[in-house]
């Protein structure tokens, strides 16, 4: 065949020419990826889920199970801590595109900061991460909104409705020694949650197991069982207002909705609660206003996760919640 005839086919071949190569998306490729401070003592399955966004975590285990993943080039077990100066082998996943979402930067109203840890003071309403439905939470904008912090990360969790203090660590140290101390008991935190009804001790212990279970449209609940966790939660009435109570709730465990099913279970369930609040309790405040759930991290003492020394934060009240109570004080 003549050279005008191999040319002829080429391009009778199809019906439009191939993209240039600049327009191709370069195929994935191994990548020696070195691990820096922020990640020393990390284990490898989790650094993976956060480094490869998007891939299945199954995926990731069957590569570090097949020695597709590799340390320092030798195969590791998924629960390998990994160390400064560590390369890893990265294999050429394929991340499904994810539609671009704007995450907008935002600082939070800072109760506390140093190099090791930030506390915060989160508005109700707000979701502390990403995901369920929301595109996008406190910790993904704090990232947006200091792009030179190595490390942030979420130390524990707030309902996305519930206000107040909320700890973000700074570095992976701190996290692990924040994370430790909660393990061991030496967190004091307390609650502040209007109920409707008029509480009856001055102080009470409640001790009642709880279990997660899920609707038939997926939602996610919770419930006292005896077959469930145990938790268990101090409340002390601070203030009588006629058909509702103030009270203060002391966590000894932190079980999921530990505090709202608590109470709900007792009969006395926190005023704007959508999931286990009572209805009528809800609609009179909102007639009045108040259209959220009433509990907030009210203070918090604990450890400081590098040095050991004691801290003590404090969120006051936000201001909807005490209009609120205003309201009900001079009806």
């Amino acid at each position: 065949m003549s050279l005008p005839l191999l040319r002829k086919a080429k391009f009778s071949a199809g019906r439009s020419r191939p993209a240039p190569p600049s327009e191709t998306p370069p195929a994935p490729s191994v990548r020696l990826v070195e691990v820096d401070e922020a990640h020393d003592g990390q284990r490898l399955d989790n650094y993976l889920l956060r480094l490869c966004k998007g891939v299945p975590k199954s995926h990731l285990y069957k590569a570090i199970r097949g020695g597709e993943v590799r340390v320092n080039r030798g195969r590791v077990a998924v629960d390998y801590r990994i160390a400064v100066g560590d390369v890893i082998r990265v294999p050429p996943f394929r991340i499904p595109e994810a539609p671009v979402r704007f995450v907008p930067p935002t600082e939070f109203p800072t109760v506390y900061e140093d190099d090791a840890l930030l506390a915060i003071d989160k508005p109700a309403g707000v979701a502390v991460h990403g995901g369920s439905g929301v595109d996008f939470g406190v910790i993904e904008q704090l990232r947006r909104a200091r792009p030179q912090a190595r490390f942030l990360e979420l130390v524990h969790r707030l309902d996305r409705d519930t206000s107040g203090l909320l700890l973000v660590a700074k570095k992976r140290s701190a996290l692990v020694g924040l994370h430790q101390s909660l393990r061991e008991g030496r967190w004091n935190k307390h609650y502040l949650a209007l109920v409707a009804g008029d509480w009856v001790n001055e102080r009470q212990h409640v001790r009642k197991p709880l279990t997660k279970w899920s609707t038939q449209s997926g939602e996610r609940r919770v419930k006292v069982d005896p077959a469930g966790q145990p938790a268990h939660t101090i409340f002390t009435l601070k203030r009588r207002y006629g058909a509702y109570s103030l009270l203060d709730a002391e966590l000894k465990t932190g079980r999921t909705h530990q505090i709202r099913v608590h109470l709900s279970s007792c009969g006395f369930p926190i005023v704007g609660d959508d999931k286990y609040g009572d209805e009528l309790a809800t609609a009179d405040a909102v007639q009045r206003g108040f259209r959220r759930m009433f509990l907030h991290a009210h203070s918090l003492r604990l450890p400081h996760p590098l040095t050991g020394e004691p801290l003590e934060f404090e969120a006051a009240l936000p201001e909807d919640c005490i209009k609120f109570l205003q309201q009900l004080e001079n009806p």
